[in-house]
């Protein structure tokens, strides 16, 4: 963040860029995620071209026959980004903004391979490693919404008195669980920072593979089928989705 001596007096903005990231303090997480996206797109198109088997390419990184996965070293970088932003340095300009774009490249690279975390085995280009590509999707939008001003469960510095505090905390983590719950993961994360869309989600019906349905609607009940008439509807959507992934990420082994 710039700093500016006591006693001058500040200058006007010089411009959009000043104005709504500078100024209010959000260039570290300006930085964290033009860092995240960079890292995200090359590390792709790294694998990308080691799956192709470009051989000019440099391939996997195998010391001694083991192959060394990236996330390997995004945990690495967190690490040092978390501990160096928790330094007596870490409030200094410019170590904020580097910390800052060091743990953005670390979470780029962990969040690509979250599936092998999450299953504990390699499934990177199977069609379980799409809940990486999910991941980092849903990590570049909450960077984005947070950048935007947006905030987790519309804490804002407004609020006065814990009980104000706790209110909001359990309507919108509620409405946001609920709209999780049914199968709707988008949602839900909006919810997170937008009320009236876990409002929306927690009222609509279900998705018929969600725990919500399994818990409520019962088998061959109105709802039941009301919600797999729906999803029937609404498959247009995963084949788009499908469609930019298998573009942006590659197209999953048979």
């Amino acid at each position: 963040m710039r700093r500016v001596p006591a006693g001058v007096p500040l200058a006007a903005p010089d411009g959009w860029f000043d104005r709504m990231i500078v100024l209010p303090g959000k260039l570290p997480l300006a930085i964290l995620l033009l860092m995240f996206v960079i890292t995200f797109v090359f590390i792709r198109i790294s694998v990308r071209m080691i799956r192709a088997g470009v051989s000019w390419w440099p391939g996997n990184i195998t010391p001694g026959g083991k192959h060394i996965h990236h996330m390997v070293f995004g945990v690495v970088f967190m690490i040092a980004a978390g501990f160096g932003v928790f330094s007596p340095i870490g409030e200094h300009s410019p170590w904020p903004e580097l910390f800052a774009g060091l743990f953005g490249v670390g979470t780029a690279l962990v969040l690509d391979e979250f599936a092998l975390i999450l299953d504990l085995k390699d499934v990177y280009w199977s069609e379980q490693g799409r809940v990486s590509v999910d991941a980092v999707v849903i990590g570049i939008a909450v960077c984005a919404l947070m950048l935007l001003g947006a905030t987790p469960l519309g804490i804002t510095d407004n609020f006065r008195g814990w009980q104000v505090v706790v209110g909001v905390v359990l309507l919108h983590g509620s409405l946001a669980l609920v709209t999780m719950a049914k199968g709707k993961a988008w949602t839900g994360l909006f919810a997170l920072f937008i009320p009236i869309v876990g409002l929306i989600g927690a009222i609509r019906l279900a998705r018929p593979q969600s725990p919500w349905a399994r818990w409520r609607y019962g088998a061959g009940s109105a709802k039941a089928r009301k919600a797999e008439h729906r999803e029937a509807d609404e498959q247009w959507f995963d084949r788009l989705r499908d469609g930019i992934y298998n573009a942006v990420a590659g197209r999953p082994s048979q």
